[in-house]
């Protein structure tokens, strides 16, 4: 009598569920490898760990702090100072009188107003000029694919490898003599207000931005009979509030601070920028008048600092949607 023996079935060799995160914190807890710092926790238990962690970080905070800060209360400050003060050395700290009118002289020899209202229609127009290009470029890369598009943006990223002062000439040349139309922009807002426009840099984020925008939620919008313009304004740049206020803070402060580009393309006294005026109107100034000028002519960027400095972190680590 034979029997018949029934093979055993292979098991499928199933592999192993991966690890969560809390599982994988409490398994290296256990061996000892709860932080990776230049500081063990063993070393923080002690006292004298403590207190070398504290004062160390309190030195370098305090260090940093004072690198940057100091630059600009030495400016405030010397404002207040008169010019034999400022000729001191060693020079003081404080000064010896605060004399506040220096600012109203200031206002009044160097025609401030008439520049700052110059510089605030130059950067409010390049605020608009540079969401309009930028904005639709950086979408129309992202979101429409065009054709050639990613060798369109390697073309844009190419040109932050061009030192500045290398496409003055060739930038002056075509606001001189606009190729086609032959229009002269020196002595013009558009002098300054379309090669603000055109920004690499700009399109790169907010295609980075638009990126992590969920294509689901555009198609939806497609379905629903959206055009591509009408997803732009609804959909697209409501939920890009963060990196939009990040590109116009910068857009309004690169037109601000910037001398060289002004100084060629409007060289008429009532039509200089702050920068460029400050500049021009120096030789014959008191330093103490000069300073208090530079002193106001700071304060806009800084305000604007301090008041959306929320929307600057937020738009920089901004780079994903949550649901």
């Amino acid at each position: 009598m034979t029997t018949t023996v029934q093979p055993t079935p292979l098991l499928e060799a199933t592999p192993p569920e991966p690890e969560s995160r809390s599982t994988r914190k409490k398994k290296y807890k256990g061996r000892g490898y709860e932080s990776r710092s230049l500081v063990s926790p063993l070393s923080l238990r002690s006292w004298h760990g403590r207190l070398t962690y504290w004062a160390v970080l309190v030195v370098v905070v305090i260090g940093f702090t004072l690198a940057f800060v100091f630059p600009l209360y030495w400016m405030v400050t010397g404002a207040l100072k008169s010019p034999d003060e400022l000729a001191q050395i060693p020079p003081s700290f404080f000064p010896k009188d605060y004399d506040f009118g220096v600012y109203k002289e200031a206002w009044d020899q160097l025609q401030l107003g008439v520049f700052l209202r110059n510089t605030a229609l130059y950067a409010g127009g390049a605020w608009l000029f540079t969401l309009a290009v930028d904005v639709t470029a950086a979408y129309a890369l992202s979101k429409l694919r065009p054709f050639f598009g990613k060798v369109i943006l390697g073309l844009m990223l190419a040109t932050l490898m061009i030192p500045p002062m290398v496409l003055l000439l060739p930038t002056y040349l075509v606001a001189k003599d606009v190729p086609l139309f032959h229009w002269n922009l020196l002595n013009t807002p558009w002098a300054i207000w379309l090669p603000a426009a055109a920004n690499g840099f700009f399109i790169f984020l907010l295609k980075r931005f638009f990126d992590s925008i969920p294509r689901e939620l555009l198609e939806a919008a497609e379905i629903d009979g959206a055009s591509p313009l009408r997803i732009l304004w609804s959909i697209v740049l409501p939920v890009s509030r963060p990196i939009l206020g990040v590109v116009s803070i910068l857009s309004v402060v690169t037109v601000w601070k910037d001398f060289v580009w002004p100084l060629l393309v409007l060289p008429e006294t009532d039509k200089m920028s702050i920068s460029v005026g400050i500049a021009s109107l120096s030789a014959q100034m008191p330093q103490n008048v000069l300073i208090a000028a530079l002193v106001i002519a700071s304060l806009p960027t800084i305000l604007v600092f301090f008041v959306f400095q929320r929307s600057i972190m937020a738009g920089l680590t901004a780079g994903s949607l949550k649901g």
